[in-house]
């Protein structure tokens, strides 16, 4: 682990890079963005699985960019946070 750790020093990489650092086939980032995408849906917005598969087969596109744009809130409200503790 140390290595990987030691490989780490961009903020934001490509599926190919990332499969790379961790030597796996980029199918198996995808398959993890996947499970992160369903969790989300599932476990914070509270969708059922069934409703979670329904969304992704009718608008995938519009799901995903839902997901990364609250994503990215999350990430500038830890950063906030963070900012805030140090004041």
């Amino acid at each position: 682990m140390e290595e990987i750790e030691n490989k780490i020093e961009k903020l934001y990489y490509t599926i190919g890079e990332v499969a790379e650092i961790f030597d796996v086939n980029t199918s198996l980032i995808r398959d993890i963005e996947n499970f992160h995408l369903i969790y989300n849906m599932v476990k914070e917005r509270g969708m059922t699985l069934k409703g979670a598969q329904k969304k992704l087969k009718e608008n995938r596109e519009d799901t995903i960019n839902s997901f990364e744009i609250i994503k990215s809130l999350k990430h500038i409200r830890e950063m906030m946070l963070e900012i805030k503790e140090l004041l």
